[in-house]
């Protein structure tokens, strides 16, 4: 065990250091020894554990490995402080002002590397801890030994240190017991742990999806009785969350968990009509199909789709859709999710781009099909026309002459249009009934 004598545990307490390392130590499963890690994220553990630094894989990337996932980022934990991380690689900044770390870069990698945090609760220096009326923590850059970083965790599962080169492993929550048992659990009172960040009752609805493990009962609990406490986390955060959960592969699973604990009314207003649920379960389980195919998803589509129900609804006048007040609720259903996530500015006008060709979709008049197709919105303007006729019973094919029309030559399109105009004996009424109410 390499412990530096001039390093952040201080002489005091390196016997100390060594007593908790010791003391929890377990010998490593095979799976782990043998399995095979990213190079970049090996040579950045060597080059720590040269200069007298211990440092060790941790969290998702050991849970993962364990549970046989493919790990995407693999994440270091060390007693080496931000500064002397940025002195040791010269490819590499400081990011974060809530919890400082280190982003290693190469090429375009990037391995995140956190210094052991103390615990917040016992620290005799926790002047750089801040928290706000609720209890939420709000910036903590106090170091600390492995033992209070691994205390700091959220769930035991994301609580293994590992050192793919000495194969030394560290397990006080016993995380890969629970690993086995597919088990969710939390590392101390959720209650409390909920209250220094209220993102975990997220997290554990979303490990328990991708993992196909069971949450533990308090910590079921803690959720129903914390998860007012979202409404303290930004916008912004919960927009990364929103992504997380919605954009990975589990949405509809992550959705119907969020609404039987009673907190998705904080990352989207869940929509209330027949039409409405059924839209939403099309649009999250046509994203998860496409994640599984390795499509492109973006969190802009998927919002056009979960919020289309309610500019609907705020847009009629005894069941038919008025194109003024169509143009104000675009903006205020915008207003409304913004309250609850953020969206980025980029999105706003490509959410409303996709709402706004729904009537020409629909109406299909003279020759604007031909600008419709030329649109750069178009594609998506499409899917979610799929969307909605798949919500609903309607046997108009809008969907189908659309296929069909962008497929087919200039004279077919030509001859279509001329078909769609002999047929038109009146003009519809935008929208499809089961929409209409």
């Amino acid at each position: 065990m390499k412990l530096k004598k001039n390093n952040l545990v201080g002489n005091s307490l390196i016997n100390e250091h060594l007593k908790q390392i010791r003391s929890f130590q377990k010998k490593p499963p095979k799976l782990l020894i043998n399995k095979e890690y990213d190079e970049f994220a090996l040579s950045i553990i060597k080059k720590l554990n040269d200069a007298n630094f211990n440092a060790y894989l941790v969290g998702g990337c050991i849970r993962d490995n364990i549970v046989g996932i493919a790990v995407k980022d693999f994440d270091i934990a060390t007693d080496a402080t931000p500064e002397q991380i940025r002195k040791l690689f010269k490819a590499s900044r400081i990011i974060g002002k809530r919890f400082k770390l280190v982003h290693v870069y190469k090429k375009n990698k990037v391995i995140e590397v956190s210094t052991f945090r103390s615990e917040s609760a016992n620290t005799e220096n926790n002047q750089q801890i801040v928290k706000d009326a609720s209890g939420k923590i709000l910036r903590d850059n106090v170091w600390g030994s492995i033992n209070d970083d691994c205390h700091r965790r959220d769930f035991t599962i994301n609580a293994i240190y590992f050192n793919p080169i000495s194969h030394e492993l560290f397990d006080k929550h016993n995380g890969i017991s629970d690993v086995y048992d597919k088990r969710i659990v939390s590392i101390g009172d959720p209650l409390l742990r909920f209250e220094e960040d209220p993102v975990r009752s997220l997290r554990a609805i979303r490990f328990a999806s991708k993992l196909g493990f069971k949450i533990e009962n308090k910590l079921k609990d803690a959720i129903y009785l914390k998860g007012h406490l979202l409404t303290h986390v930004s916008n912004a955060r919960r927009f990364d969350e929103f992504n997380k959960i919605f954009l990975t592969g589990n949405g509809y699973k992550n959705f119907c968990k969020l609404k039987s604990f009673g907190i998705l009314k904080y990352l989207v207003h869940p929509n209330q009509s027949e039409f409405g649920t059924l839209l939403e379960e099309h649009a999250l389980k046509n994203t998860d199909y496409r994640v599984k195919e390795k499509k492109s998803v973006t969190p802009g589509f998927l919002l056009s789709a979960l919020l289309w129900p309610r500019v609907i609804e705020r847009s009629k006048i005894k069941n038919k859709v008025v194109f003024k007040k169509f143009n104000s609720a675009m903006g205020l259903i915008l207003n409304e999710q913004l309250s609850l996530t953020a969206i980025p500015r980029s999105f706003h006008t490509y959410i409303k781009d996709i709402w706004k060709l729904q009537f020409k979709l629909e109406r299909r008049t003279k020759f604007e099909p031909f600008k419709v197709l030329q649109h750069p919105r178009f594609r998506a303007a499409y899917d979610l026309l799929l969307l909605r006729e798949s919500a609903t019973s309607d046997d108009s094919d809008i969907g189908k002459w659309w296929t069909k029309f962008q497929a087919s030559s200039r004279k077919t399109k030509i001859l279509m249009l001329d078909d769609l105009k002999k047929n038109k004996s009146e003009v519809k009424k935008f929208g499809f009934s089961e929409e209409l109410g």
